[in-house]
């Protein structure tokens, strides 16, 4: 796997959920989702994320998100990332 254009893609894709509302990513809880992503490369990724409470619910909104090329090694341990929404929607890194 492509480290660089993997954080790269990954990174983006999590940039983009940043500007959703905290109702928006609630959506993530116990649900979560699958997409592709092609990478300049022409690699295709595998991108899973979901929302998780950090600390129970209605406290801060833990968003994970990771990131493979189904290759063996990436498959088995993806590249990962993440930010928390707090209770007033703001995003920590």
């Amino acid at each position: 796997m492509d480290k660089v254009e993997a954080r790269r893609l990954l990174e983006d894709f999590l940039d983009d959920l940043k500007t959703r509302s905290r109702e928006e990513l609630r959506e993530f809880l116990a649900n979560p989702v699958c997409i592709e992503k092609t990478g300049k490369s022409g690699t295709v990724y595998q991108i899973e994320y979901q929302a998780l409470w950090d600390k129970g619910p209605g406290g801060d909104l833990r968003i994970i998100a990771s990131i493979d090329d189904s290759g063996l090694l990436s498959s088995l341990l993806p590249m990962t990332s993440g930010f928390l929404v707090t209770p007033l929607g703001e995003t920590i890194d």
